[in-house]
């Protein structure tokens, strides 16, 4: 028996702004990376230069199906400041700017 073989586009609907707690890692990252760079190839292609990443594990990551582990997710936080916001908040370390120095 044959496996039938190709490409799932991945859903993608609204964006949920950042909430207190995301629902669990894989989600919130593809959220924070939907909230950087859209949902477009051309936001699958920024990824894949930022990280060095395949394009299917890129798609993989904003269709919220796996997230980045180590050497990429470090890659990411240090292009996206949404990623790095997500990463605090899923560690509970809400890090708030001070504008008044």
């Amino acid at each position: 028996m044959r496996i039938k073989m190709g490409t799932v586009v991945p859903k993608m609907g609204t964006f949920v702004h950042l909430i207190d707690k995301p629902i669990d890692y894989r989600k919130a990252m593809a959220m924070a990376l939907h909230e950087e760079l859209g949902s477009t190839s051309r936001a699958i292609k920024m990824a894949m230069r930022w990280t060095g990443a395949s394009e299917r594990t890129v798609k993989y990551w904003l269709a919220g199906e796996r997230g980045p582990s180590g050497d990429h997710l470090i890659a990411l936080a240090r292009h996206s400041d949404a990623v790095l916001f997500m990463l605090l908040a899923l560690a509970g370390r809400h890090v708030v700017e001070d504008e008044g120095d």
